[in-house]
């Protein structure tokens, strides 16, 4: 079963809808008990980084993310799009300190680019990817985003997307994946990913 992060973003119901084309049974929470269970978890994300934090506390679900996917447990987490940038220190949108599971920033991007970015983009894939197994490098993925994150650790970056300049697009590191672009609504590659993390929440 799979967990997804209740907390009035948008996207919930699509990525429930892609897993539910998958086969995958999961549930969209209403609260962090019901995320209590589940084998594996999904943090969509749209609008701002402030508004998710403040959801996210309000709610109480930080407390059981903290708990579940970085104690001892360590299951299977992925964030999508806000559900990305929020595991940073600190991000420009808001200028609200996030859950800091990794050192960096998120910045709006700059140089006169049109934000958001919204449309279909290449994401070129490096490094260990268990989500990404079988989808090609290079391959496109669609994205609606106005921040992107600046990783200040090593290794952890695994796809790398061209706007005004290479910008992170996915990240990795042990039982945590992490995506700005909106898996599920990319179309097969999409659901490619999903399968993938589902896959890892049977281990």
């Amino acid at each position: 079963m799979i967990g997804i992060v209740g907390y009035g973003a948008g996207n919930s119901a699509s990525v429930k809808n892609a897993l539910n084309r998958l086969g995958v049974e999961s549930i969209i929470s209403k609260g962090p008990e019901d995320l209590e269970k589940v084998d594996a978890i999904i943090l969509p994300g749209v609008g701002s980084a402030d508004a998710t934090m403040e959801a996210l506390e309000t709610m109480g679900y930080r407390e059981l993310l903290e708990r579940r996917v970085r104690g001892e447990e360590k299951i299977p987490f992925l964030g999508i799009c806000v559900g990305l940038q929020i595991l940073f220190s600190h991000s420009e949108e808001g200028d609200c300190d996030c859950l800091g599971w990794f050192k960096g920033q998120v910045r709006r991007f700059g140089g006169g680019l049109r934000v958001p970015q919204i449309g279909w983009n290449a994401v070129e894939f490096s490094g260990d990817n268990p989500v990404a197994a079988g989808v090609l490098s290079g391959t496109c993925f669609y994205f609606v985003n106005s921040y992107r994150v600046i990783p200040e650790e090593d290794g952890i970056c695994v796809g790398v997307t061209d706007y005004g300049g290479d910008f992170c697009s996915m990240i990795h590191r042990d039982n945590i994946y992490a995506a700005q672009f909106h898996i599920e609504k990319s179309g097969e590659p999409g659901l490619k990913m999903l399968s993938n993390f589902a896959a890892l929440a049977k281990k």
